[in-house]
């Protein structure tokens, strides 16, 4: 009795006491006593994930800035919490090319990108996510930046009529791909991301813009050397991130076009899927069925058949790997929105069947993305162990 009195009374404390959100660390105490955690998931190993490899497999959240940085995370917490979710992908730098928190590397800086921060205390943040053993993933945008693109327009893809910056679709301006500074520039916000505590880091719009050949035909690429082709320009940016990071020891990873894995060229970005599985330590194909084409795979409806899409592209994804001497883990990122009007809207069960078809293929390892960052717990399975249980050390 006197035990349970006195593990209350400690559990209380921690929660008060707590730097996180949610963390249950306690200072020393002059009996030398320290709550490591309430239940056996949140026992911290030292160091945490020390080495993913061999770690539970990532069943990951996409968590976005303002999610992160705001009230948000707390739900988002507590649903990893109660279910098999064990790791966060965060956007360190998202497609806008404004940061999470201040940073202190030089460009950033002189772009005026620390003055659109979606956070102010992201180390307590962190702390949080360390307290309840989630794995926190710092997501970083490379090519999609508009804002190193007019803050830095040599930097830039210009337009071939010499009036200024070249847009997308929907007048977003990209930086140049072949230049090298771009590159650079992401693996100084991913290297201090890692320094403050982020286990991994995940690079997206790692290529060139998907637009028309009549859009692109008007895009100058200033940084491109004579004969360079976009597969080449590509290579060389992904080379310049494994040999800046690779020192840190912290994973480095690439989220790919899910066609990458069945099409025999580049898909006109710069994208084939040995270039990124042969130096990455996890790839991250997009197998979302909404993205798919009628008549892909035979379906004539791809968004209604989640299951055969995520089966068929990760068959192809694994078949692809298979020759190659060295081969990056496969986590495929799953849909877990509804795009627009198209149905059927994604509800548990469309979400459940891509995870079925992944772990069909021995793929235990997945990321769930919704831009909103909005998930429903029905879609997850529960933590396996609700048993409470509390370590108590004596130091």
């Amino acid at each position: 009795m006197k035990l349970t009195r006195l593990t209350s009374a400690l559990m209380l404390w921690a929660a008060i006491a707590s730097r996180g959100l949610f963390a249950q660390q306690l200072p020393s105490s002059p009996e030398s006593l320290r709550l490591r955690g309430i239940e056996l998931r949140y026992v911290l190993p030292d160091p945490l994930f020390e080495n993913p490899q061999s770690a539970e497999a990532i069943k990951a959240l996409y968590v976005n800035a303002w999610a992160f940085g705001g009230g948000k995370l707390a739900s988002l917490v507590r649903l990893a919490d109660s279910t098999e979710i064990n790791a966060f992908v965060v956007d360190v730098k998202d497609d806008t090319g404004c940061l999470l928190y201040p940073s202190d590397v030089k460009v950033a800086q002189d772009i005026g990108a620390t003055k659109c921060v979606r956070t102010r205390d992201v180390q307590s943040r962190l702390d949080t996510l360390r307290a309840h053993n989630i794995y926190a993933i710092a997501r970083i945008v490379v090519a999609k930046d508009p804002l190193l693109a007019e803050r830095k327009p040599q930097w830039s893809v210009q337009n071939r009529d010499g009036s200024g910056l070249w847009r997308d679709r929907i007048d977003i301006a990209w930086v140049d791909a072949y230049n090298d500074s771009v590159w650079i520039y992401a693996a100084q916000l991913a290297a201090e991301a890692i320094h403050l505590g982020f286990n991994e880091v995940q690079f997206d719009y790692v290529r060139f813009p998907d637009e028309p050949k009549e859009a692109m035909a008007q895009a100058v690429f200033s940084a491109r050397k004579p004969g360079e082709t976009q597969r080449e320009g590509v290579q060389a940016g992904i080379a310049i991130l494994t040999k800046r990071l690779q020192p840190l020891g912290a994973p480095v990873t690439f989220d790919i076009f899910g066609l990458t894995s069945s099409a025999t060229g580049d898909l006109g970005i710069g994208q084939v899927w040995e270039d990124f599985v042969s130096v990455a330590d996890v790839v991250l194909p997009m197998v979302y069925p909404s993205h798919y084409y009628k008549g892909s795979y035979g379906l004539a409806w791809p968004n209604g058949e989640p299951y055969r899409v995520v089966r068929d592209a990760l068959s192809e994804a694994l078949e692809r790997s298979r020759p190659l001497a060295r081969a990056a883990t496969i986590r495929p990122y799953l849909q877990a929105f509804t795009l627009g009007r198209r149905k059927p809207r994604y509800t548990p069960h469309e979400i459940r069947e891509q995870i079925r078809a992944a772990e069909e293929l021995g793929i235990d390892t997945w990321v769930l993305w919704n831009p909103r960052s909005v998930y429903q717990r029905d879609s997850l399975r529960p933590y396996k162990d609700q048993t409470a249980a509390v370590t108590i050390g004596v130091q």
